[in-house]
């Protein structure tokens, strides 16, 4: 199926992603190995196109589907992680059977923008995901103590929580403590990777809502990747690592990920970039190599 043909489907047949989306073959969350390699993409609705040197990398809609598509076909990926337009897209592909679905939540603060860090829900709500018979959901929280906007963050984190706690919905908590760098407090956020920063963002991210019985925590790997024994005391809530963009040294990126994967609360890995557009174009090999540490 062409990007034609899913624009055609879309203009005469919309009712046909919620078909595709009740007849979605499900599986649990986690599988017999407890294990869990999910591929995100839900960089584009915050208007993060860029990759490495290219700035709208993720701009070319069918080069990504088709990326995702061979990174959902390979041994060991258990699902995807994006906004609605995205999952719509492989639902009508039939690409997300037996797969994890985890829809992005808070999309509104996007890169680059004065109001970045005002992260609010603009995206998928708990009873889209819940209608839907989607898997979880997944949240950023990044919190600046220099910005009062801040506290509404929080705010909106914690209901979200609660909602999806009482669907019985895993949601996925993506904690940072950010601040703004310049000269003024304007310039662009920065999220602190040091020890003691991921250690408060995980104190703070486990501590939100009513109930803690459905969150998980998506982390970074520390500065000092040697920090992260340490940081993953902090909470008993599982979690798993996000990758984020690793640039060239891919190597890298994967010992820090082996060492980690180690830790008795970490359950796996959340990539998006630096699987789908690894450094050599090699995709299925990337995805493998990821799914081989766990």
């Amino acid at each position: 199926m062409t990007v034609a043909d899913l624009s055609r489907i879309r203009a005469y047949h919309p009712e046909a992603i919620a078909e595709a989306a009740a007849r979605r073959a499900r599986r649990p969350l986690l599988g017999d190995r407890g294990r869990l390699l999910i591929v995100a993409a839900d960089h584009p609705a915050r208007g993060a196109l860029g990759v490495g040197g290219e700035p709208f990398a993720m701009a070319r809609r069918g080069d990504l589907l088709a990326r995702l598509c061979l990174a959902l076909s390979r041994p060991g990926v258990d699902g995807v992680l994006a906004s609605a337009d995205i999952l719509e897209d492989l639902l009508l592909l039939g690409a997300l059977d037996g797969k994890v679905v985890m829809g992005s939540m808070n999309r509104g603060g996007l890169a680059g923008a004065v109001f970045e860090l005002d992260d609010r829900f603009t995206g998928y709500r708990p009873e889209d995901l819940g209608r839907l018979g989607f898997d979880a959901g997944k949240l950023l929280l990044r919190v600046d103590h220099d910005d009062p906007g801040s506290l509404n963050t929080l705010h909106s984190a914690a209901r979200a929580v609660d909602a999806m706690a009482a669907r019985g919905l895993p949601v996925f908590v993506e904690p940072f403590l950010t601040r703004r760098h310049g000269p003024d407090g304007t310039g662009p956020p920065r999220n602190d990777l040091g020890a003691e920063a991921v250690i408060t963002s995980i104190a703070i991210a486990s501590g939100l809502g009513g109930t803690s019985a459905y969150t998980w925590l998506k982390v970074p790997v520390t500065e000092n990747p040697d920090d992260m024994a340490r940081v993953m005391e902090t909470s008993t809530l599982p979690a798993v690592l996000l990758g984020g963009d690793v640039g060239d040294d891919q190597d890298a990126a994967y010992e820090k990920w082996r060492g980690a994967l180690r830790l008795p609360t970490v359950r796996g890995l959340v990539v998006g970039r630096a699987l789908l557009y690894p450094p050599d174009g090699d995709v299925a090999a990337a995805v493998d190599t990821a799914a081989g540490l766990l």
